[in-house]
């Protein structure tokens, strides 16, 4: 029985650094479908999205169920909880990559972002895929040490955010009030993508050392 109960853990742990693989490829195209005005690939990444909205379900429910019959005590159960933490982080990453596409899709056949901010979310797309490739291996290896690296990478990508204020608030901003507040819009979604990638860090932290780190 204590076999199988490992065994399901190891499936479990698995399946979280699955779900963050699908989070990685819904940014990585967003930010393609919104860099390039491509309206079939923010569909395709609208259209996906349902399979990490069941993925997420499906843990969630295996969760309960070993939580009901298991009764897992010290690090399960760290585990147990902090993964459904960690499900949800991911869930909510790849909403925020469909946020993204969104916009792209509703903006089309225009281009949503100008040629004054195509390299600040140029950079913001690639910190983003790099952060949650990271933290999928985060939770393929649960790795403390690692998983303390998210903890701080994620200043890049505050950096980014800061520098698209500066350029839409200037009083040469040439674009208009609409522009500027889909510029606003796209910068939180990719910030806040990050924010959950430093989340999951904490968590896994949490689950293997039992000490939560400080925010």
């Amino acid at each position: 029985m204590r076999t199988r109960f490992a065994e399901n853990l190891d499936s479990l742990s698995g399946d979280l650094a699955s779900m963050c693989r699908l989070s990685v490829t819904a940014m990585s195209e967003a930010s393609d479908a919104l860099l390039q005005a491509d309206l079939e690939l923010a569909e395709h990444v609208i259209d996906v999205s349902g399979q990490l909205d069941d993925a997420a379900a499906h843990w969630e429910k295996r969760a309960f169920a070993l939580l009901a019959l298991q009764a897992p005590v010290a690090h399960d159960l760290r585990f147990m909880v902090g993964g459904l933490h960690i499900s949800a982080d991911l869930h909510r990453m790849g909403g925020l990559a469909v946020h993204i596409a969104k916009i792209a899709r509703r903006r089309h056949p225009d281009h949503v972002v100008p040629d004054e901010v195509l390299g600040v979310f140029t950079e913001m797309g690639a910190v983003a895929v790099a952060q949650a490739k990271e933290t999928e291996q985060v939770l393929q290896h649960r790795d403390p040490e690692r998983a303390r690296g998210l903890l701080t990478a994620d200043e890049a990508m505050d950096d980014l955010h800061r520098s698209l204020f500066t350029i839409t608030q200037a009083e040469d901003w040439p674009h208009g009030v609409q522009s500027a507040v889909d510029i606003t819009l796209l910068g939180r979604f990719y910030e806040r993508f990050c924010d959950h990638t430093v989340e999951i860090g904490r968590r896994v932290i949490f689950l293997e050392t039992g000490s939560l780190p400080e925010q």
